[in-house]
């Protein structure tokens, strides 16, 4: 049964979750940052969470719109979907003690070679309607067909393209442990069995169990905020990357990152990508704005 291009346009069923200490802690401890101002709840002012934590707000909004009539497709076509790129604006930092709605829509649903793209906008609010962040979300349901025309209800934003060439590139290595999925499958609360299963991972024609993409998103913002906003959560503006290749736990990531230039408002672009144990991109076409 085909994907509905008729869904572009669509609101999901939103999601308002109470941020806690130990959220916050979790998370962090997830994406190994110990930053005193991400894991110190003892220091003066609290903590903040990672900017990309708004992906554990966000996920019970898509999981619920996979799991609903509005997009049609058959069980076994939407396990197809994988996340193909997180382009995530922090308006504002995420706080224990802030109650956040997040809300979203598909806002654009087009077949192409690879399979169905689908478009979620999800925009988090806090309790007096403030924006906190807003992120546009793309998926690839591979192999699958859509019915009608491809539509658009809105467009996204193409961030720019950044050079990483130069002789200012720095580089990091970063292990990836064996458990490192399943740590951050329960700290980030988003779990998808080919994650942390191995036999549903190997049905699925996967080699392995795989990182989750935001989780290796995750980590290169974390190395780019440590490089180039002192490992301050208040700073990250904007974190954009496409998932382009598979992250193997027991592994080794490579964050390559350069600073690219202004924006319009003073703020420093980032461009960045992270190289898998094999070579391959698996986030590609990175770029961060810091404040």
């Amino acid at each position: 049964m085909p994907l509905s291009t008729a869904a572009a346009g669509s609101e999901l069923t939103s999601s308002t979750i109470d941020v806690t200490v130990r959220d916050v802690l979790a998370y962090a401890a997830g994406i190994g940052d110990t930053c005193d101002a991400v894991f110190d709840d003892a220091r003066d002012g609290g903590v903040a969470a990672p900017p990309p934590y708004c992906v554990s707000l966000e996920w019970p909004v898509v999981s619920r719109g996979r799991g609903s009539e509005i997009l049609g497709g058959e069980p076994h076509e939407l396990r197809r979907g994988v996340h193909a790129s997180q382009d995530s604006h922090f308006h504002r930092p995420i706080r224990p003690g802030d109650s956040l709605t997040t809300r979203g829509r598909y806002v654009g649903i087009r077949s192409t070679r690879a399979g169905v793209l689908l478009t979620t906008r999800l925009d988090t609010v806090d309790q007096k309607g403030r924006p906190v962040t807003t992120s546009w979300s793309r998926s690839i349901f591979r192999g699958v067909d859509t019915t009608g025309p491809n539509t658009e209800t809105e467009p996204c934003p193409e961030p720019p393209r950044l050079s990483l060439a130069g002789n200012n590139r720095s580089r990091c290595e970063i292990f990836v442990p064996r458990e490192m999925p399943h740590v951050y499958t329960e700290c980030a609360r988003i779990w998808n069995p080919i994650h942390t299963e191995r036999e549903v991972a190997l049905g699925a024609g996967l080699p392995d169990i795989i990182l989750h993409g935001t989780a290796t998103w995750a980590l290169a913002g974390r190395e780019v905020l440590r490089a180039y906003g002192g490992g301050d959560p208040l700073r990250l503006r904007r974190l954009y990357g496409r998932f382009s290749a598979m992250v193997i736990p027991g592994t080794s990531i490579t964050v390559e990152h350069a600073a690219a230039g202004e924006t319009g408002d003073g703020g420093l672009q980032v461009a960045f990508r992270v190289l898998n144990a094999e070579g391959q991109e698996a986030v590609s076409q990175g770029m961060a704005v810091v404040a």
